[in-house]
């Protein structure tokens, strides 16, 4: 994201204002101008950054950072550690060619309810694909002892 827009605008309402004024206001805010540049650019930065970090909780646990490349910003978004664990490492059920189910009644206690609903709406899929695809994870071993991209040593999270 470039500032040099943002930053031009707001030289050009200063010149605008002082114009106003008189030349003498006029020379002055053209001299006034270059000095500001840099803080123009700090408080646009600090606004970006705070809108990161309000967009961020709401988002947790993913989040928004802003970085410098050179002297503008840039957004990434870090993805939560259930949104980093693709199928090849959570692969999808599978089901019998001849499309075979098995019916059973599963009794959860009703506080469990809004975060299984929940789960399911964030992955996009029913109740019951959520809940086969927990089961079939659970099934295959110890989330823990899976293979993370990125490797065995991985942080997630977000300081203050």
């Amino acid at each position: 994201m470039e500032l040099q827009p943002f930053v031009d605008s707001v030289r050009h309402e200063l010149s605008v204002a002082a114009a106003a004024g008189g030349d003498d206001a006029a020379a002055l805010a053209d001299r006034l101008s270059a000095p500001l540049e840099s803080a123009i650019r700090l408080a646009l930065l600090e606004a970006l950054s705070a809108a990161a970090e309000e967009i961020t909780r709401d988002l947790a646990p993913r989040s928004v950072d802003v970085r410098l490349r050179g002297r503008d910003p840039e957004f990434t978004v870090t993805p939560g550690v259930d949104d980093m664990l693709d199928d090849a490492v959570y692969p999808a059920p599978e089901t019998d060619a001849d499309g075979g189910t098995w019916r059973v009644t599963l009794r959860l206690p009703e506080n469990l309810r809004a975060g299984v609903d929940a789960s399911a709406q964030d992955a996009g899929i029913s109740v019951n694909a959520w809940l086969v695809r927990a089961v079939t994870t659970a099934l295959s071993g110890n989330r823990r002892q899976r293979q993370r991209p990125g490797g065995d040593k991985h942080f997630s999270g977000w300081v203050r």
